[in-house]
């Protein structure tokens, strides 16, 4: 989880995570020419992604495919984000009852 965090920290990885989101199965190559940084800093951003398990990565054959993985993302929605948003659902399922009873009375 901490390799996770770490490599969406970064407002760089966070871009190619985007430009993958916007066209799965990007080449190095076709990631660099949306990028203003060189190759290498390019594949230094990709590995830690694919390190934190948010980039998997294809081989047809001598070329390299990067793909977006969400799972990771989810992962995070349900521990950290989900559980408060349960809350939230129920206030507002509760304000709608709430109201429709008032309307019933009127």
């Amino acid at each position: 989880m901490d390799k996770l965090f770490k490599a969406l920290a970064d407002g760089t990885r966070r871009e190619l995570l985007d430009l993958l989101f916007e066209n799965n199965g990007q080449s190095l190559g076709e990631l660099c020419k949306q990028m203003t940084m060189t190759r290498q800093a390019v594949t230094k951003h990709l590995l830690l992604l694919e390190e934190a398990n948010l980039v998997t990565v294809v081989w047809q054959g001598r070329e390299k495919l990067h793909y977006l993985n969400p799972v990771p993302i989810g992962d995070i929605y349900q521990r950290w984000i989900g559980k408060f948003e349960r809350h939230r659902i129920e206030a507002l399922n509760t304000l709608k009852q709430a109201l429709e009873e008032d309307s019933k009375l009127e």
